[in-house]
């Protein structure tokens, strides 16, 4: 069992995830910063987060 949630392939790809979608919403026109972009980008944060989040409960 993984002792830390970034040895997890689960957050390492998630984490891909996240540095895919930022680069993608970076095409994105300025307007929708604060709109679409954000909400993209939070979502994908959100991933990552979860899985080191439920990793530590797991791990106690």
């Amino acid at each position: 069992m993984a002792q830390h949630y970034k040895d997890l392939i689960a957050w390492q790809k998630a984490m891909k995830l996240v540095t895919r979608v930022y680069a993608f919403t970076d095409a994105f026109p300025r307007r929708e910063l604060f709109g679409l972009t954000s909400q993209l980008r939070r979502a994908a944060v959100s991933v990552p987060s979860n899985i080191a989040e439920g990793q530590a409960r797991f791990s106690h």
